[in-house]
């Protein structure tokens, strides 16, 4: 799995490439999450348009990333979510946990607009 990072409106969009398995990929979501998360970093999107498979490893991975944004306040949204994988969150029950959205866009617009104060705390971290 390949992962290539970039910026809207502050929001850090995380495009992934490839399988998110136990031998291609793991631990590099988590890694670059963490990055993010001691940046001061909290609003993340994982882009899964050109991610073809993801299995239970690749899953617990995005779990562990997820709970630690959440534990930083922050938020982690899905974008660009297949049926495979809107059927393995629901198999999961973790669709009730996940924000998810058909596209890059709405994942973006359902984060709240970053207030003054906000965006003069973020840049003091």
């Amino acid at each position: 799995m390949t992962l290539n990072e970039r910026d809207v409106d502050q929001i850090a969009i995380l495009d992934l490439h490839g399988r998110l398995t136990s031998n291609d990929g793991a631990g590099v979501i988590k890694t670059v999450v963490d990055r993010l998360l001691s940046q001061g970093r909290t609003r993340i999107v994982l882009n899964l348009a050109d991610l073809a498979y993801m299995d239970s490893s690749g899953l617990g991975e995005i779990i562990a990333c997820y709970s630690a944004t959440v534990k930083a306040g922050g938020a982690i949204k899905l974008a660009h979510t297949t049926t495979r994988i809107q059927d393995l969150l629901s198999i999961t029950k973790l669709i009730t946990v996940f924000d998810t959205y058909d596209t890059e866009a709405r994942a973006l617009e359902s984060f709240t607009p970053l207030t003054v104060p906000a965006v003069v705390a973020a840049v003091r971290g």
